[in-house]
């Protein structure tokens, strides 16, 4: 599923992501673990995997993992 980052804190590495349909999500640090990102802006596009309203997984559309 794509997103748009809303908010990030570099200090937490946790933020808020707005997903194409309009749901805004927030984001923790776990979503992050075992990538290359050390930042994220507003206004980025990414991926992000959800269960159960909790995004699992999230990378930059043009980086793999």
């Amino acid at each position: 599923m794509q997103a748009t980052v809303a908010t990030f804190d570099p200090e937490t590495w946790s933020g808020r992501v707005l997903l194409d349909d309009g749901v805004t999500l927030p984001f923790g640090a776990e979503a992050l673990a075992g990538t290359r990102l050390r930042h994220l802006r507003p206004g980025q596009r990414v991926q992000v995997t959800v269960e159960d309203q909790v995004i699992t997984a999230l990378q930059i559309l043009t980086l793999s993992r």
